[in-house]
């Protein structure tokens, strides 16, 4: 089924990618709405060479014939990453990895010039945490610590699970999901819980994803689409 927000939302994300840049490619639904959408340019002689975030999108990458690389190929920072959110704040921080791929996300995001979020109006929330959890990518070996640890902040970590065995990431992690009482109070409270769950050996990054996006395009039922930017 057709969302036409998002579909909206990527061909106005594509006026931003102009012949021969080298785009991060993000992972999840709506990545994947604007990976369709970019290979009908590059059908139509657009030159674009794209870094995956994931095995999976490199897969679907390839199967629409999207050109692909790698960051050790070219010293130069990416043009811009094009990817989705789980939660958007008001002032644009985000929740991400609900998909499992938030390490590659962060490192192709820190790799470019520009992080362009597209996401449906459902993800727009008033404060992060309103889904009520948090996901951590973890060290296997450090799996007892970083629970332990993660239960005296006052969280509730569950590892996470795919097909009844523990999910394992493109990078052979865990991912835990850190199970929030309330949304986080404000932009402190945020921070300061990143801060927190980094400071854990074995924690390898967060879905704490704050000051990251320079825009954020949302698509609604109706077709509208708006544009968020981050102040400054």
């Amino acid at each position: 089924m057709t969302d036409p927000g998002l579909e909206n939302a990527a061909a106005r994300v594509l006026e931003l990618v102009a012949d021969g840049m080298r785009v991060g490619l993000g992972t999840g639904h709506a990545a994947a709405v604007f990976l369709a959408r970019l290979a009908d340019r590059i059908r139509g002689g657009l030159h674009v060479v794209g870094v995956a975030t994931s095995e999976a999108t490199a897969a679907q990458a390839r199967s629409l014939g999207i050109p692909l690389g790698t960051l050790d190929d070219d010293p130069e920072e990416l043009a811009l990453t094009v990817d989705g959110a789980d939660e958007v704040a008001p002032n644009l921080d985000l929740v991400k990895g609900f998909g499992g791929a938030l390490v590659r996300e962060r490192i192709v995001a820190a790799a470019s010039r520009r992080q362009v979020i597209l996401v449906g109006h459902d993800k727009l929330v008033g404060q992060l945490g309103m889904r009520r959890r948090i996901p951590i990518e973890v060290v296997p070996f450090a799996c007892r610590l970083v629970l332990r640890r993660v239960r005296a902040l006052g969280l509730e970590p569950v590892i996470r699970l795919a097909d009844a065995r523990p999910f394992i990431s493109d990078n052979g992690n865990l991912t835990i999901d850190c199970g929030l009482a309330s949304p986080l109070a404000d932009a402190r409270a945020a921070r300061t819980l990143e801060a927190d769950l980094r400071a854990i050996p074995g924690v390898v990054d967060t879905g704490l994803f704050l000051g990251t996006a320079e825009r954020v395009l949302v698509g609604h039922p109706d077709g509208r689409v708006d544009v968020l930017q981050a102040e400054g």
